[in-house]
């Protein structure tokens, strides 16, 4: 009986691994940052002030700026935090857990723009101060996909994958969003936690499991 059970075991296990599929993807590793809205730029940088390129990132239209501030919470400060531009409708700070423990926070885990019931934090520029009521997050970990990539791949907006990391100290990750729109290449982007955690490096590849 128990010779028939493993059996059984054997061939349900070789049967997922027959139908499920696999596909490298390049790792983008995010610090953390901000996206502003512009109003509140010019709260923090003066009116008329203007969001500079320091340089693209790997999504089209997307750019690390020039301009960095400074974000605090419960007497804890954490400065030379680098804005992405371009501007948002809501400004938002995206940071890791570590950094949620050093100001002694709770952030939630959220897809980017998803700031409902998130925290507020007090931000400093050059020019002025902006105590924002949510906007908090950790980020989620998330791929990006053009619509053709998703079609090739058979993935859809806000399917949740698991993602395989092949390092010394890899294993496998879970609760890894997927995000669709024409304008993004393919890449998944990762906290300096996760990054950390399994010694993945910018640019390494690793391997979505569907």
């Amino acid at each position: 009986m128990n010779d028939l059970v493993q059996k059984i075991k054997a061939e349900i296990l070789a049967e997922i691994q027959i139908n499920r599929k696999y596909f490298a993807v390049r790792v983008g590793i995010s610090n953390r940052h901000l996206h502003v809205s512009k109003t509140d730029f010019e709260t923090l940088f003066g009116q008329g002030a203007i969001l500079s390129e320091l340089k693209p990132l790997s999504q089209t239209g997307q750019f690390a700026a020039n301009e960095t501030v400074t974000i605090e919470a419960n007497g804890k400060q954490i400065q030379n935090v680098r804005i992405l531009g371009p501007f948002r409708k809501e400004t938002q700070v995206e940071i890791s857990a570590t950094d949620a423990r050093y100001f002694k926070l709770n952030p939630p885990v959220r897809n980017s723009g998803d700031l409902e019931g998130s925290l507020g934090i007090r931000i400093y520029g050059p020019k002025g101060t902006l105590d924002i009521k949510k906007g908090l997050i950790i980020a989620t970990r998330h791929i990006h996909f053009s619509d053709l990539e998703a079609s090739r791949f058979g993935v859809k907006n806000n399917q949740i994958v698991k993602v395989q990391v092949s390092t010394e100290k890899g294993g496998i990750m879970h609760g890894v969003y997927c995000k669709v729109d024409p304008s993004y290449s393919l890449e998944i982007h990762l906290d300096t936690d996760d990054a950390n955690a399994m010694l993945i490096k910018n640019g390494d590849v690793v391997e979505v499991i569907l």
